[in-house]
Formats: C-alpha cells, sequence, structure tokens
C-alpha cells in the first residue's frame, strides 16, 4: 500500500512511519508547516510547530531512507484552527485547538490531498486502535490514549487513516525509536497549545481580543465582587487567577460558573454549583452506524478526563447525555466522546460539541 506518514518531528510519528516501511508499506513521510512564522510559535524541541521539529522529521526520515516533503498548511491552520480559537472564547465556549487541528487539518486537508495524489492512507503516531470492524477503539496505554481527540473523525476519514502505535506503551516505543537510531528517541512530549508560544494564553487572548472591563459577580447573590479586563480569558470551572480581594463568607474557593459575553459579566460561586447531570451537544459525528433511540453508554467530557455512564438520547439537533453520577466544571465548546463499553478496546460510537448543561436534580427532574 501507498501510504503517507505525517511526520510532526517526535518520536511517536517516527516510530509510526518506521513501523508502516518495516509493514511493507511505500511510504513517503510530510511535515505540515503550520506557521508562515514559526519563531511565533513554541520554541525548543517540544512540539510540533518549530524549525527544530521540521529538522528532526527530516533527520528521522532519512534514518528511514523514505522520501521527505514539507506541505504549508499554514493559511489553513491559522483559519481554521487559530481562529477558531478567537471565536470559540470570545463566544464564552471552551475550545479543544488539537481536537479541530484534528479534524481540519490532519484528517481533512492532509487526507484529502493525499489522496488526490495517489496515496491509500495517512500514518499518524496518534495512540488508538481500529478494530477488525474499522471503529476506533482507546489504546492500550491508557495514559497516552488519544481516542477523544481523534473521535471528531468521520467514517471515511477513519478508514483512510492507520495508527501502528495503538498496541504499544509510550515508554515502549521510546526504547524502539532508540534500538531504530532514531534520534527523537528521548525528545520531550508536548503538553501546551502549539501556537502559544509562552504557553500564556490569557496574554495570546488579550493581544487580539483586547481589553474590556467587565464585573465578577457572586451567582447567589448578585453581589459584585471584583472586576476584569475580558470575559475572554476565563472558563468554566476556573478556580485561580479570579483576582478576588475577600474570601467567601464560608471560606470556600470560588469558581467560574457562568461567562456572558454580550455583557462581559462572569458569575461566580461553589464548586457544588458546577455539578452537571444532562449535557447537550450540537450535530453528533457517528462512526459506528447512528443510533436514533436512547441507549447506554459510557462519555468522556476531557482527553484523558474522567469517564462517566450516561443515558444517551439522539435527537433532531444533536445528543442529550444523562450522566448517571455527576460531572463538574463542563464548558460548552469541549467535545463530548460516547464510547461502547462493552466493546473489546471500549470503540468509540459518536462525538459531539457540548452546546448547554444543566442540573437535573436543581432542575427537579
Amino acid at each position: 500500500m501507498r501510504v503517507l506518514a505525517a511526520m510532526s518531528g517526535g518520536v511517536d510519528s517516527a516510530v509510526a512511519a518506521a513501523r508502516a516501511v518495516e509493514a511493507g508499506h511505500d511510504v513517503t513521510g510530510v511535515h505540515l508547516a503550520l506557521s508562515k512564522n514559526p519563531q511565533t510559535y513554541r520554541t525548543g524541541a517540544r512540539g510540533c510547530c518549530t524549525i527544530e521539529d521540521s529538522r528532526d522529521a527530516r533527520r528521522a526520515a532519512d534514518v528511514l531512507g523514505i522520501p521527505f516533503y514539507v506541505w504549508d498548511m499554514a493559511e489553513r491552520f491559522h483559519e481554521d484552527v487559530v481562529e477558531d480559537f478567537y471565536a470559540e472564547y470570545a463566544a464564552g465556549r471552551t475550545p479543544n485547538p488539537c481536537l479541530r487541528c484534528n479534524e481540519k487539518i490532519k484528517f481533512a486537508a492532509v487526507l484529502d490531498r493525499a489522496l488526490a495524489l495517489g496515496f491509500d492512507a495517512v500514518v499518524t503516531g496518534h495512540y488508538a486502535r481500529k478494530g477488525d470492524d474499522g471503529l476506533l477503539r482507546r489504546a492500550v496505554d491508557p495514559g497516552k490514549d488519544q481516542s477523544y481527540v481523534l473521535a471528531v473523525l468521520t467514517p471515511t476519514q477513519l478508514a483512510g487513516s492507520m495508527f501502528p502505535l495503538g498496541d504499544t506503551p509510550k515508554d515502549q516505543v521510546r526504547v524502539e525509536a532508540e534500538t531504530r537510531g532514531l534520534a527523537v528517541a528521548r525528545k520531550p512530549d508536548s503538553h501546551d497549545i502549539c501556537f502559544i508560544a509562552d504557553g500564556d494564553t490569557s496574554g495570546f487572548l488579550k493581544n487580539r481580543l483586547g481589553r474590556k472591563e467587565g464585573e465578577i459577580v457572586d451567582a447567589a447573590s448578585g453581589e459584585v465582587l471584583g472586576s476584569h479586563d475580558g470575559s475572554h480569558q476565563f472558563t468554566i470551572g476556573q478556580r485561580h487567577g479570579l483576582g478576588l480581594k475577600r474570601p467567601a463568607a464560608d471560606g470556600k474557593p470560588r469558581y467560574v460558573l457562568s461567562i456572558t459575553p454580550v455583557d462581559n459579566r462572569v458569575e461566580v460561586g461553589p464548586r457544588e454549583a458546577l455539578r452537571v447531570d444532562r449535557i447537550r451537544t450540537g450535530a453528533p459525528v457517528w462512526l459506528a452506524p447512528e443510533r436514533t433511540g436512547p441507549f447506554e453508554a459510557e462519555i468522556q467530557l476531557r482527553a484523558h478526563g474522567e469517564v462517566y455512564p450516561a443515558t444517551i438520547t439522539p435527537g433532531a439537533e444533536g445528543l442529550t447525555a444523562k450522566l448517571h453520577k455527576p460531572a463538574f466544571g463542563v464548558a460548552a465548546g469541549q467535545a463530548l466522546v460516547v464510547y461502547d463499553p462493552a466493546a473489546e478496546g471500549d470503540a468509540v460510537l459518536a462525538s459531539g460539541t457540548i452546546d448547554a448543561t444543566e442540573s437535573v436534580e436543581a432542575a427537579g427532574v
């Protein structure tokens, strides 16, 4: 099979490409240039968007003896990922840019181009598995599992993707990289947002969205507790960085409960007020055959986050998940991913972007 290996410059994508070569595929490596000015992105050997990463990817391709190219995706990345990031925060939502990058760049733009050029599939270093039924499943290594951020893929995109590392723990991948003579064997993993060079998300948003003074209000009493210079710098469930001078009457921490961009208002309160029992999403992406009636499943609300048993009800506009135990601090804009716990490897059934949450207990339902 003729396959395109997406090589970020890290150890995972290098080993994934190596395994594709070893399996007998005709492999070509490609590195995605995601910034017109890479120095404005994160520097150092920690990510997927720097000049160092491009060089590391090329060196790995040389070791493997495969052709290597750099594809300029900077404009598409800025429009579909960075601009989306700004827009979501401006709307009071909390986006996941890595998930959006997978959806719009790595498995849309790249896969489309690869197929148009005659490749049969795209190989990546993501930690996930595909079953014999073609469904996406969790990786063997639970600490590295990336099925959550891949759950936005359509069945067609999934069919054109290969994940060679899903059956291997990360520490073994590093050992394998050393054995294969890949210089990236001990390169640190990236944990930050690649297009925020210094990791200061609040400062990054202020530079684009500006400063606008607003009130921080107690959700229960309506009392003004403080001020801020932009509601876009907050997210639901946030505890630190609120800048409140006066503690709560019970001495317990306050958390962000709601964000209203229209009047630039941020409401805070106790952790108990973050309780969520019901979650609604927008139009779902079905990776498994679409279901029409309520069914039992498990959901995940964050990458590497806790798993919650829930009753899922598909509707005309999206999914409704009624949780069997409450979650806390769930923000609109995040992804809800539905898993089938009865399937071997926890198969991903569907995903949807969270539109609204509520407490069933508080509503008396």
